[in-house]
Order: structure tokens, then C-alpha cells, then sequence
């Protein structure tokens, strides 16, 4: 075995400094388990960031990685999840061969019977009941040319708009903050503002723990000649608060609070770009309005947060000639998720500071191929940002596939993840799929979950038995990441190719393959008689969506599978004018704020009614940025003398998910094999409450028993890591985080509020 570090002690790797000008140094992260015969290019898929590597086979096996040193993403950088994560495709628990219920039991069936009781329950639930009883629930782990096919499969072939992705738990809010504000979804900047930033920004976002290599970035430029000042907004002292240069750790739920606060500072001190606001924004004063009450006083009294800290930060971000914000869960899964993501928007265009170097804002994906589910339609947006409530845009989708306009299902707004699993609680949705995830560990609530999942005809396609497919009517085995060819894109726009490698095990096949089969056998057509799908491979699907995708702001046309394998790595929108790519967008000061092009006309940000198109149209921004401001709202669920704690729930950096893959890695697993909650010192001392006491955590919705370990969170606040499912055999007490947390969503985004739930906490 080979290796270049030890990456489970050492996370972030050996520093290298830079002053930004020159670009960030190379170094090469490798690891190998044999002697490869061959390396295969491909991409990490083990978080957003969204690594280049190469694949080390042998013998039909992988036994290693190792980073790719010309990739614009991580300059050869690994992580210990993608330096590690490969060993779980040669787990000996892979599914290999289909299974289908019967007599209560999951048995191993062929493909064919598989698939034709598939295709045979798809039609007579749609005979009976409609395609609204269709539901499908898809991954943030997929490939575009997947997502694509599934889109038009749900959408178009069955005339069902109950299609979404688990990215509705982790970057929904991130798609609307971005549509709301700018006009569409899509990151305005680049990871390489990063390399000239002065000052960054992070709330909500443990990068230390979520983007390893990314923040390994920003340690780089910290240690190097010219570092930028850093301000963390999180409840928690996590790794990347304690590099800050100013951290603010605020009371859960308050985030819209403290943002208000932070804009009335740097408004009050003049701090903003009046040329910028005048020519290339609206709603301005209604911003100024609101935040003018948002002293440091109010926000001392509701964030619980000391008032020169709040001022030093403000002092930072209002004075910096250059600002990187990044936003993730501990905004999207909080209390107005959208409101507050959106403020961080509002900050970047009240200083004028987006679409120029060194200047952005990373509304910042938690999936690897969040990007694609959002671009392709499968997380509860129209397929390649087209707007559902323009007429123009649906008939130019059933334009590119040939069908007619009133196929698409545009009489309603995509149905959302949560609403998805509320029909099927109903009765009203009768089938549903799920592909590559599992909701049985990862959704609020989920004693509700399992209830619900075991009312449906259910079919679950995975490379597992996870807690969700045992619930499965039918199981089909998918290959993994390395086992099949995709498109993946990461949070920065910048589109890899990753390459097959090895076969998968057994009959396991590839996601796309097993959808192209399910279609065949539905026989879907277009309005010629022809296939309504008709491409047959990952190539063929790639150059049906480059099409799809023209002339929209995700614009792939110029991309295709040749131009990927020559590159290490490339940002959409990539065109005949643009061949290169696109590393900034809105640089003219122009957004897609227009009513003929924007591909939704935005919310209330605190109800989450819809604006319609006649009030759209009639104040149309027409290319400027919408600056919208929010006042603060309480959280739905407050401590109180029975529940007098804060629980967040969040990640661990050796593992992804629900542990699918990580806990079958035996690095990752020994790094932290159990769930613990962190208590605070003072709250421990008070319940006497030692390092390493099993104690039991309880809310409106269930109880959980955990190992205490003893930290700096905040008073009256607990956190727990949610990739960890029910342990029944050491514990008759569950332990995943989610047995706690509540069914309830953001109005706008509709993402789960995974982040704060009333809870008490004793001795077990």
C-alpha cells in the first residue's frame, strides 16, 4: 500500500501558501492499495467540491486514487473521503441480482421479471388512480445524463410532476436564493475568487468538515503572504469558526436576525457601492427600511450575541475591497432558510461586489450532483431552468423532445419531497421509486417515515440493502460511482467527465441503463409515433440534453464527451462564443432577472406565496439584480420548561449521507464509528453529565440514546451528526438524529428544518 499522507489524522493535508497571483500550488494526494495497471480519469463524488482523479485499476478491481495535478478544482488534492471512499465498491454485502417481495420476503429474481412487474404496477396505478399516484424520489449522487433521463421519463413519459431528489434536504435553498435574487439558479463565481478574496465570509458552512480540499484552499491563502480576514457565523466552535479572525455563534434560528444586523452596520456606515445599487439593482430602500431596526442592540437581544462582535464583523465585511461568501445547511436547514440566504445575496449587491474577481457568493451545494439534479429537472425545477408559468418556455421543452406543449406537466408547481411523502401518508400516491437514497435514516420525523414507506408499492434501486430498501416491493442493484460513465457537475458550474472503470458486480447495472430498460418497456412515444427517449447510452443522453440545454443559462452546447476528456475540468455556460467555458457570471452587471427569461418570478420570503407572472411582468426587473429584504421570525418550535434544550443535527467529516458507502470503509468507520452529542461544559457540570455517559436525548417526536462528549457549543445547545441510522443491536433505544428532528419546511424552498428542534437531555 501506498499512500501520500494519512488523511484520517492529517484532513486537510501539508500547507502551501500563496499570495493568490500566481494560482494555487500543485500537490499530488494518492493512495493505493496494489500496484495499478492502468488510471482512469474521472471525478470525486464524495462532496460538492467536485475533486478531478484518476481511477488506479487492476486485475478488474480499483485499488487506489490519486488527484489530478491539472485540474482547475483541487489542483491534485484529495480528501480522506475520496481517498478512501473507493474501497466500498468491493464491499461483499453488493447487491447483485434484483429482488422482488414475496410472501413477505425479499427474494432474488431476474431482470426481466423485475422490471416487467415494474412496468406492469406503472400502469395500472396510472390506469386506476392517475399519473398523480406516480412519485419519484431520486439522489444528489447521479450522473446529468441519469438525471436527464429520469426527468423526461417522470415528466414527460408518465405525465407526473411528483419528481424530486434528496437535494431538497440539503440545497433546495440554495437553487431558490439564487433564482430570487439573480434571476436563475447557478453559481455567479468561481472556487479561484477564492485565490485573490481579502476577506471571506461563512455562515452556516463547516467547510473544514464538508469541503475538505476547498477549505484546504483557504488555509493555503491564510498561511500565505497575503491572507484574507475571516468571519464564521455557527453555533458551534467547529474547525473552520475556530480559523476565523471573527467568529459569531448565535442562538439557533436567528439568522435572519444577525444578517439584518450585519447589513444595517455597513448601511449605517456608508459601506456600499451607490453606483453599483442605482444601475444594476431594485429594492434597495425597501432593504434600508427594514434593516434600520436591526440595531446591535435588537440583535444582542434576540441572537444572544455580544454586540462589539457583531460591529467587528460588520467592520470586516464592510470594509474589505473583496468578499467570497458561502452559505450551507446550518442556514438552508434553519429557521427561514431562503430569507437568510438571500440576505448574504443582498450583501454582495449592496457592495457591489459580484461577478468580478475575487467577488462572490457561493449559495454552495452539499450533494455532488446537486448542480445537475437542478439543471436536468429532477429536484423540483423545470429542466434546464425553464420557467413552469411561462407558456414560451414549456413549449420549447416539448419542442426539443417532439411531443405536444400540454404533455408537460405545468398546470402546478413541481411537488416537493416532503409533499411527495405526504401523499403517500395519504393514500393519493400509490408507486414511488427511489434511486440511490435513503429516507429511511435521512428524513425528519422518522418514525412517521418508516410508517410511510411501508404503505406504498416501493421500489428502491441501489447499490445496498439500506434501511430503505428493506421496506422495497422490488430492489434493483446499481452499479457505483467507477462502475459506469457520467457527466458530473460541481458547485462552481465546472462540468468532469468521470469515466467506467470496472464492471459492477454480479447483474448490477448502471442507473441510466436500468431507466433506458424501464422506458423500452413502457414503450413512451412522441407525437411522430417515434421513441420518446432516443438515445441509448451515456453519450447519446449527454448530446440530447447538450440540445435541451441551449440557449439557456446552463448551456452545455459547446461541451461534448471528447472536449471533457481533453480538459480537467470545465464551467458552464460553455457555447460557440464561450468554447472555454465561463468562469464568472452577470460580469456586464446584467442578471436573468427578465420576465421573458427567469425561471421563476419569485415568493414571499415569509409566507412563501407566489408571486404571479401579471405582478412580475408589471415591475419587471429586466436584467437588474432583486434586492429583497426580510424581517426576522421566530422559529416554529422554541425550548421550554419540558424541552428546554436546542438540538442541530449536522455532519462528521469521515462520513457522507446515511453511511451507504463510508461505514463500509474501515478507515472511515474506525474514525467515528458511533453517533455522540455534543453538550456543552456549563450544561454537562449541571446534569453531571461526564465525557462518555450514555445519556438520552428526547423531543415531541422520539427519543434517542447517544454517548456524550463535552465541547464548546454554545449553552443550552446540542448537536448530533445525522448519517448514523438506528444501531438496534448494541442500543434498544434508537440513535439517529432524525428520530428527533421535525416535519416542517421552509416556505419558500420547502427544504426540511433539520437544524433546531425543542429537546431535553438527562443521564441514561
Amino acid at each position: 500500500m501506498t499512500a501520500a499522507r494519512d488523511s484520517i489524522r492529517d484532513v486537510w493535508g501539508p500547507r502551501a501558501g500563496f499570495a493568490g497571483e500566481g494560482g494555487w500550488p500543485e500537490r499530488l494526494d494518492e493512495r493505493t492499495t496494489h500496484e495499478p495497471e492502468r488510471w482512469v480519469k474521472s471525478a470525486c463524488v464524495l462532496c460538492s467540491t467536485g475533486c478531478g482523479l484518476e481511477i488506479g485499476v487492476k486485475d478488474g478491481h480499483i485499488v487506489g486514487v490519486r488527484g489530478d495535478r491539472l485540474d482547475r478544482v483541487n489542483r491534485g488534492r484529495l480528501g480522506p473521503k475520496g481517498l478512501h471512499g473507493w474501497e466500498a465498491n468491493h464491499s461483499a454485502d453488493r447487491l447483485t441480482s434484483p429482488l422482488i417481495r414475496r410472501g413477505g420476503r425479499l427474494e432474488s429474481a431476474s431482470w426481466d421479471e423485475a422490471l416487467d412487474l415494474i412496468a406492469s404496477r406503472t400502469r395500472s396505478v396510472k390506469a386506476e388512480y392517475g399519473a398523480g399516484a406516480l412519485g419519484f424520489y431520486n439522489s444528489g449522487q447521479l450522473c446529468l445524463e441519469e438525471y436527464y433521463t429520469l426527468s423526461v421519463i417522470a415528466e414527460i413519459g408518465l405525465g407526473t410532476n411528483h419528481l424530486d431528489g434528496n437535494t431538497r434536504l440539503c440545497t433546495s435553498t440554495a437553487a431558490l436564493a439564487l433564482i430570487e435574487s439573480f434571476g436563475t439558479d447557478g453559481a455567479p463565481g468561481s472556487y479561484s475568487d477564492l485565490d485573490t478574496t481579502d476577506a471571506i465570509f461563512q455562515i452556516g458552512h463547516n467547510m473544514a468538515h464538508t469541503q475538505t480540499v476547498l477549505w484546504s484552499r483557504i488555509l493555503d491563502r491564510r498561511r500565505g503572504p497575503r491572507p484574507p480576514r475571516l468571519v464564521v457565523v455557527d453555533p458551534r466552535c467547529t474547525p473552520t469558526a475556530a480559523e476565523a479572525d471573527i467568529h459569531l455563534a448565535p442562538r439557533l434560528g436567528t439568522n435572519v436576525a444577525v444578517l439584518n444586523g450585519l447589513l444595517h452596520l455597513i448601511i449605517e456606515s456608508d459601506q456600499i457601492d451607490h453606483d453599483f445599487i442605482g444601475s444594476h439593482t431594485v429594492g434597495f430602500e425597501g432593504l434600508k427600511d427594514m434593516v434600520a431596526k436591526w440595531t446591535p442592540e435588537r440583535v444582542a437581544e434576540v441572537a444572544h450575541l455580544p454586540q462589539d462582535r457583531l460591529r467587528a464583523a460588520a467592520a470586516i465585511l464592510g470594509g474589505t475591497r473583496s468578499l467570497v461568501s458561502t452559505v450551507l445547511q446550518g442556514v438552508y436547514q434553519s429557521n427561514q432558510a431562503t430569507a437568510a440566504a438571500i440576505q448574504v445575496n443582498n450583501l454582495h449587491l449592496i457592495r457591489g461586489m459580484i461577478g468580478k474577481p475575487g467577488s462572490t457568493v457561493f449559495q454552495m451545494n452539499g450533494q455532488p450532483t446537486a448542480q445537475n439534479t437542478r439543471e436536468c429537472g429532477a429536484n423540483g425545477e423545470m429542466v434546464a431552468f425553464r420557467n413552469w408559468q411561462n407558456p414560451t418556455h414549456v413549449a420549447d421543452f416539448a419542442r426539443v423532445l417532439n411531443v405536444d406543449p400540454e404533455v408537460v406537466p405545468a398546470w402546478g408547481p413541481p411537488t416537493h419531497a416532503m409533499q411527495i411523502f405526504r401523499h403517500a401518508e395519504t393514500g393519493s400516491l400509490r408507486f414511488l421509486w427511489i434511486i440511490g437514497t435513503n429516507p429511511a435514516v435521512s428524513l425528519p420525523e422518522l418514525r412517521r417515515i418508516r410508517k410511510i414507506l411501508g404503505g406504498v408499492f416501493l421500489v428502491v434501486q441501489d447499490a445496498f440493502l439500506t434501511e430503505t430498501a428493506q421496506y422495497a416491493d422490488v430492489v434493483l442493484p446499481a452499479a457505483m460511482w467507477g462502475e459506469k460513465t457520467g457527466c458530473v457537475t460541481n458547485a462552481d458550474r465546472t462540468v468532469h467527465r468521470a469515466r467506467k472503470a470496472i464492471e459492477p458486480p454480479g447483474e448490477a447495472r448502471a442507473d441510466l441503463d436500468i431507466l433506458l430498460d424501464y422506458a423500452r418497456r413502457m414503450e413512451f412515444r412522441d407525437r411522430a409515433g417515434q421513441p420518446l427517449i432516443k438515445w441509448h447510452d451515456a453519450e447519446g443522453a449527454f448530446n440530447a440534453w447538450r440540445e435541451c440545454s441551449r440557449g439557456r443559462p446552463c448551456d452545455y452546447s459547446g461541451l461534448s464527451y471528447d472536449k471533457l476528456d481533453r480538459s480537467s475540468g470545465i464551467q458552464w455556460p460553455c457555447t460557440e462564443r464561450s468554447p472555454n467555458g465561463t468562469e464568472r457570471l452577470y460580469t456586464n452587471g446584467v442578471f436573468n432577472t427578465a420576465a421573458d427569461y427567469c425561471e421563476l418570478y419569485g415568493h414571499d420570503l415569509v409566507t412563501g406565496a407566489e408571486i404571479s407572472p401579471t405582478q412580475y411582468r408589471a415591475s419587471d426587473p429586466k436584467g437588474r439584480a432583486v434586492i429583497k429584504p426580510a424581517d426576522y421570525v421566530p422559529p416554529p418550535e422554541e425550548p421550554d420548561t419540558q424541552y428546554p434544550f436546542w438540538l442541530t443535527t449536522g455532519r462528521v467529516v469521515y462520513h457522507w449521507h446515511t453511511r451507504t458507502k463510508t461505514s463500509r470503509v474501515p478507515a472511515l468507520q474506525a474514525a467515528a464509528p458511533v453517533p455522540v452529542v455534543e453538550v456543552n461544559y456549563e450544561d454537562a457540570t449541571r446534569l453531571s453529565i461526564s465525557s462518555g455517559d450514555r445519556v438520552r436525548i428526547g423531543s415531541r417526536r422520539g427519543v434517542v440514546e447517544l454517548q456524550a462528549t463535552l465541547t464548546d457549543i454554545i449553552a443550552s445547545h446540542l448537536f448530533i451528526p445525522f448519517h448514523y441510522g438506528n444501531d438496534e443491536v448494541t442500543s434498544i433505544v434508537p440513535t439517529a438524529a432524525n428520530e428527533l428532528t421535525l416535519t416542517d419546511w421552509d416556505p419558500v424552498s420547502k427544504q426540511p428544518q433539520f437544524k433546531f428542534a425543542a429537546v431535553w437531555i438527562q443521564r441514561a
